[in-house]
């Protein structure tokens, strides 16, 4: 006999609906058992999937079993509608986007006088949470549908029970006020959490040292600031990269009650324009124009050449880097690479024995290695020239971590001490002096908010922010998760 499984689980969820079989008792005695249960409840910028289907099938199993041991049962469930991916949504929308209109209307099968209206976020949210409990009914979870509620000010109540947390986490001194350096969409003017980006979503802020190189030009100073995640190298610097086919500007830079003029690359300008820094742009040229200059290290007053390097990204923190051949594999094998590009080398009227006389600096004792590491790792792992770009990318994070690790700085006034404290004391020091200054940046490109802008970092001040890391707080969050039950263990 052929059995109509479709027609028992209507049958079944129909029932369960008109007798509100999982609704609580609301007479209850205070004493009797009760067994409360939730559940992260799903966010709504398209159908639910077969994760969700996992996530509340969980819950959904305690709560029948509990109901069945006698207990009065509250399993409520909500719509989490916050945040910018449901209003990136609509934005891309209203502007055509065509592979947001193909998830919509072909694989989310949105019918298309529905789809248009979804210029408007609340009829996103509006045909999503209907579809979204449809599709709980219909799985069968055991919801108690009375208490069904979403986030933000479309539904007061729950805005209003937010408000009250935050006014009672500050006057408890758990929401503090500071400056932070966050994801930030400049087009929107709104900072970016983790689901408010479409692509980059793990990308790491890195911290860069922007050490100011010193260029003199018609009795005028000024600063090639280059970026480094490795201050403590400034010391072994024997030249400086620029892209020759880079775009470049030439900017006052104020920061504070300070100006500076200083020389970057167009995409930092932009860029350091969140951080703190207003900028001028007075002038704009191709890198090409600087290549063959000489510009002074701050810090050991070295004339140091600047060369040409397509590998150079002026979309990577300044646009300005640094070259410390004996410590860093793409600079070493950069340099062997252009001894050989005599013509190139004329081009910029760069006398080729210029190259032939860089002398490497050495400037971390290493176990294992020599004078040179990034020379012996090049050669170990068979580098041959700057195509060899996987084994170089291997080269320089094996040379990184281990020097960072395990070398000794072997520079005065640091001789003798563990390079991981030596890269944290100058970074300091540089700052202090007004030599060196801090730039953010991501870690990796491309990094994409919902609305399908390129994301920058900006410095926030003044911004309120939850402080997770109080002791004491933390302490209590223990205690808590202690007495609690997790399902699944």
């Amino acid at each position: 006999m052929k059995v109509d499984f479709k027609a028992i689980e209507e049958k079944w969820q129909k029932r369960w609906l008109e007798e509100r079989v999982f609704e609580p008792d609301r007479n209850a005695k205070p004493k009797e058992k009760k067994f409360y249960i939730t559940v992260a409840f799903p966010y709504l910028s398209g159908h639910l999937h077969v994760g969700h289907a996992r996530t509340y099938t969980i819950p959904d199993v305690i709560a029948r079993f509990k109901r069945m041991q006698g207990y009065n049962v509250l399993f409520p469930m909500a719509w989490h509608i916050t945040g910018a991916p449901i209003v990136g949504i609509a934005e891309r929308i209203k502007n055509r986007d065509p592979k947001t209109i193909h998830i919509y209307r072909d694989v989310y099968k949105v019918p298309e006088d529905i789809l248009w209206k979804f210029e408007d976020p609340k009829e996103i949210v509006k045909y999503f949470m209907k579809a979204a409990k449809e599709t709980f009914i219909r799985a069968g979870f055991s919801v108690d549908w009375t208490r069904e509620f979403h986030t933000t000010s479309l539904f007061p109540p729950f805005s209003k029970f937010v408000e009250w947390q935050f006014w009672t986490l500050k006057d408890m001194g758990l929401v503090v006020k500071g400056a932070h350096r966050v994801r930030w969409d400049p087009v929107v003017g709104t900072p970016l959490g983790d689901h408010d980006i479409m692509e980059g979503e793990d990308v790491q802020i890195l911290e860069y040292v922007i050490i100011k190189f010193i260029l003199e030009e018609n009795g005028e100073k000024i600063y090639l600031p280059a970026a480094t995640l490795r201050p403590e190298t400034v010391y072994g610097v024997t030249n400086m990269w620029l892209n020759p086919n880079a775009t470049y500007v030439k900017a006052k830079v104020r920061r504070g009650d300070r100006e500076e003029t200083w020389i970057i690359s167009k995409e930092a300008a932009y860029k350091l324009s969140f951080q703190d820094r207003e900028i001028e742009v007075i002038e704009e040229f191709k890198g090409e124009k600087l290549i063959g200059k000489y510009v002074k290290n701050p810090v050991t007053g070295d004339e140091v050449i600047i060369l040409p390097a397509e590998f150079v990204d002026p979309d990577n923190a300044t646009g300005v880097v640094m070259s410390v051949p004996a410590h860093a594999p793409f600079d070493h094998i950069a340099l062997e690479d252009l001894k050989k590009e005599t013509e190139l080398l004329l081009k910029f009227d760069i006398d080729p024995r210029v190259l032939e006389d860089i002398t490497y600096i050495s400037l971390i004792e290493l176990e294992g290695y020599g004078e040179f590491p990034a020379v012996e790792e090049a050669e170990k792992l068979g580098v041959k020239s700057q195509r060899d770009k996987e084994k170089l990318e291997e080269a320089t994070k094996n040379i990184y971590k281990a020097e960072y690790h395990k070398g000794i700085f072997k520079i005065e006034p640091y001789k003798g001490k563990p390079v991981q404290e030596v890269k944290e004391l100058i970074a300091k020091e540089l700052q202090e002096k007004g030599i060196a200054e801090i730039m953010y940046e991501f870690a990796e490109k491309p990094v994409i908010s919902r609305f399908g802008n390129q994301a920058v970092i900006k410095i926030i001040h003044d911004q309120w922010f939850i402080d997770y890391g109080n002791p004491e707080w933390k302490g209590k969050a223990r205690e808590a998760l202690a007495n609690m039950t997790i399902y699944p263990e």
